[in-house]
């Protein structure tokens, strides 16, 4: 098989641009995000958390399709943060990024 390494810089937000991420919080979500990664077979090269928004590096498989990946990734994180009460009110992403980044 040919070498292929697929390289996608990721960003998304919280939904409706509310800064959740604060110094205390946004570690353990970027622990928790980079663990569930390696779980699941995602190579995260890279991740940071601003106020309301995450970029993150991933290198894909051949095999993986980015619109799985980033379902895997916001999914899990966003049920694993509201089932440990890591923010006060009912945490979820944004739908489209347009929705988060003005």
């Amino acid at each position: 098989m040919s070498y292929v390494r697929i390289w996608v810089h990721c960003v998304w937000g919280t939904k409706n641009n509310v800064p959740y991420f604060t110094n205390t919080n946004k570690n353990n979500i970027i622990g928790h995000i980079r663990e569930n990664a390696r779980e699941k077979d995602i190579y995260v090269d890279f991740i940071n958390a601003h106020k309301e928004h995450i970029h993150c590096l991933i290198s894909l498989n051949p095999d993986q399709a980015i619109s799985k990946v980033m379902q895997l990734i916001k999914g899990e994180s966003s049920f694993w943060i509201n089932r440990n009460k890591i923010i006060k009110t009912r945490f979820e992403w944004a739908d489209e990024l347009s929705e988060t980044i003005s």
